[in-house]
């Protein structure tokens, strides 16, 4: 079992040809990933990498029963993109690019309002269920497959404590890469909620950054609706407030969006918060065996 992706979810990439979209496609299939096609306008009727290619998402969606978008196309683009694929009824779209407008950004959020669709990005690593599938550039060779959750802003901190969990014997079920920019189209409640859900997750690493108050609002939802254990961290502790550190999202804009006011409050409701990242996958294993 796992969240979102799974086995049987049909993938399509979005900027399918391009040199990105190439190179991660051909690693998601090495990883188990059944990617059915892809859509490059203009180029619809060729083949690529053994697969059809589609001019629009909905003629892929009708040819390939697709479920699943990864989008790479650059920033400019990303926006119609997932309309695009929102209008064609794709179900998990996952959007690699980061610096999208942000303003491009609200309106996907106000066209994906009435849609019952999972906006995973922009600006992420993607997701992945080991051995089963992965849409995104994380490095799938140290995803193993398991019983924990992971949902983190961080591409490169989701990195460090999956290899940390995984050479402590411990898999994952899913790890999703939420991102980092200012408007996300999915939070860290989205995610839980989906963990809580799945029966064979059985608890959940949860790591966010500076800026914003998503961490401490999913620390609530967690202590008033989760049965599984969550094991927090937050990165920044050293970020001067007001300096942007890295994603667009990352910006202490006041006391109670620091590194240190967000993992107090959270372990006053109960999440099990690491101080340090290098600490991540010893305390989950404590915490989890």
């Amino acid at each position: 079992m796992s969240v979102f992706v799974h086995k049987h979810s049909r993938v399509i990439i979005q900027g399918f040809t391009g040199q990105h979209a190439t190179f991660h496609a051909e690693e998601s299939m090495a990883n188990g990933t059944n990617v059915v096609g892809g859509v490059t306008p203009g180029k619809g009727g060729q083949t690529h990498l053994e697969r059809p290619v589609f001019d629009t998402v909905s003629q892929a969606v009708e040819e390939t029963g697709a479920d699943v978008s990864g989008i790479f196309v650059p920033p400019p683009f990303a926006a119609d993109a997932i309309m695009e694929a929102l209008e064609a009824g794709i179900g998990v779209i996952v959007v690699i690019a980061d610096g999208i407008p942000v303003q491009d950004m609200v309106r996907v959020k106000r066209y994906a309002r009435d849609r019952n669709a999972i906006i995973i990005g922009p600006n992420t690593p993607g997701i992945i269920t080991p051995a089963a599938c992965k849409v995104g550039i994380m490095p799938s060779h140290i995803y193993k497959p398991g019983r924990i959750g992971v949902v983190s802003r961080s591409g490169t901190l989701n990195y460090e404590a999956v290899q940390q969990m995984s050479a402590l014997g411990m898999g994952q079920s899913t790890s999703v890469g939420i991102g980092g920019d200012p408007v996300n189209g999915t939070d860290f409640v989205t995610v839980l909620r989906a963990f809580e859900e799945d029966p064979e997750t059985d608890a959940v690493i949860m790591i966010g950054e500076i800026g914003g108050p998503q961490e401490v609002e999913a620390a609530r939802w967690a202590k008033a609706n989760m049965s599984k254990p969550v094991v927090g961290f937050v990165a920044g502790v050293s970020a001067p407030p007001g300096r942007r550190m890295g994603h667009a999202g990352a910006i202490i804009s006041g006391e109670s969006d620091t590194a240190n006011a967000k993992m107090d409050t959270m372990e006053e409701l109960g999440v099990h918060v690491v101080r340090n990242p290098a600490l991540i996958g010893e305390t989950a294993h404590r915490v989890f065996s």
